[in-house]
């Protein structure tokens, strides 16, 4: 049984004839059964009596992304103001897509006659327009966290963490079926997307502030389904420096923003990291580097916006002082404020990361990289106090690595 089903396919003056230089409007209505949907997609191709595709479109390639939809009913409409086809008989072709475990898979089918009549437009016809819209009953899908946008809370960590992990660094390997530890887990978000699209045999989240307690209130507020948490999902109140699982017991584990945050430094959760991972397991880290522009983990104060590379620039003490009399921009952390105390304490326990010393480590402790990625800052002013720093360490924001793990 699939996630998705359709329940009727309209055409907008609710015949079968349209007119080919007059206003086309299509509406799917289907529903989600179960208790999520992931990456939904509807597709709509008109063949002509031979069998020929004449037209497509879908849902996703228009610019949505439903990244997630609860159980509900829901309207995808089609929109154009005329057709490009020539007088004739047509079939339209109507499909559900949706993804589990790294798979794209057709949920559902229906097909509708379709007669076109008034001859051929004078011009092709423009660009279609696409609506996904919830039901009345159904929870609106502007509620929903893909919608509101990349600067929420739910959706950087739920929808683009998660899928950036899955897809775009570890390829939907089939390893993300076994058993998958997560060093630093924070509130459990990206763990639960994980968790949910992959329901692998077992999902581990550790870390010793407990942040997770809050993802029940966090679900909640985000209209996440309680039913939709997948029993393999737990977490633990445990340091990397000592992770409580034995030798090879992982297929994967997924390091996110942590490494940075480790007091003291990272090299011995990598090498706990090491340990508890299958000989030609995988790794995902995308560690903080530090001499990078938002390596200071003080962007939400105005004043670090304001002047980048402020850590690099200003005495210790002195941005001690601004910080503490300054006041952040929280951005959406689902209900978690920090005082400026704690960013300050924050920031001074972060490790040094960069570029060349993390990648020496990885390879010395036998992790061969198999994808990497690297987001870099458009341009870097090089001030007079930013002369005594490399270029890459300076312009390279972001490291994403995926490795296999050929411990001897």
């Amino acid at each position: 049984m699939h996630d998705l089903e359709i329940r009727d396919v309209a055409f907008g003056d609710a015949s079968a004839a349209c007119r080919a230089d007059m206003p086309f409007a299509l509406t799917v209505a289907f529903a989600n059964v179960r208790p999520i949907a992931f990456d939904v997609d509807v597709s709509v191709g008109i063949h002509d009596i031979a069998g020929r595709e004449v037209w497509r479109g879908q849902l996703r390639a228009s610019g949505w992304d439903p990244a997630w939809l609860p159980r509900g009913e829901y309207r995808c409409h089609v929109l154009a103001p005329r057709l490009d086809l020539a007088d004739g008989d047509y079939e339209v072709h109507v499909a559900l897509w949706h993804t589990s475990a790294g798979a794209t898979l057709k949920a559902a089918a229906a097909k509708r006659a379709l007669r076109v009549a008034g001859g051929p437009p004078e011009r092709p016809g423009p660009n279609v327009a696409w609506l996904l819209e919830s039901a009345p009953g159904t929870v609106p899908v502007e509620a929903l966290s893909w919608r509101r946008g990349p600067g929420d809370w739910f959706h950087k960590h739920f929808d683009h963490a998660a899928r950036t992990v899955t897809s775009y660094m570890l390829g939907d390997a089939p390893a993300l079926a076994g058993r998958i530890l997560d060093v630093g887990c924070g509130d459990g978000l990206t763990d639960l997307g994980i968790a949910a699209r992959w329901n692998p045999i077992e999902l581990v989240g550790i870390d010793p502030f407990r942040g997770y307690e809050r993802l029940p209130e966090i679900l909640r507020a985000a209209h996440y389904p309680a039913d939709a948490v997948p029993s393999c999902l737990r977490f633990l109140p445990a340091d990397a420096n000592d992770i409580p699982f034995p030798d090879d017991h992982f297929d994967v584990v997924v390091s996110w923003g942590s490494l940075e945050h480790i007091v003291g430094g990272y090299e011995r959760a990598l090498d706990e990291i090491r340990r508890v991972l299958k000989r030609d397991g995988l790794l995902f880290v995308h560690p903080g580097l530090f001499y990078s522009d938002i390596g200071n983990h003080l962007g939400e104060f105005a004043f670090a916006r304001a002047e980048p590379y402020v850590h690099l620039k200003r005495p210790r003490e002195a941005l001690r002082e601004l910080v503490l009399a300054s006041q952040p921009d929280y951005i959406d952390r689902a209900g978690e404020f920090a005082t400026p105390a704690q960013y300050w304490q924050w920031h001074t326990e972060l490790n040094p990361i960069t570029v060349p010393a993390f990648e020496t480590k990885l390879r010395a402790l036998g992790f061969e990289p198999w994808r990497v990625a690297l987001r870099t800052h458009e341009r870097v002013e090089y001030t007079p106090e930013l002369q005594a720093y490399s270029f890459v360490d300076l312009a390279v924001g972001e490291l994403y690595v995926s490795a296999y793990n050929r411990k001897g």
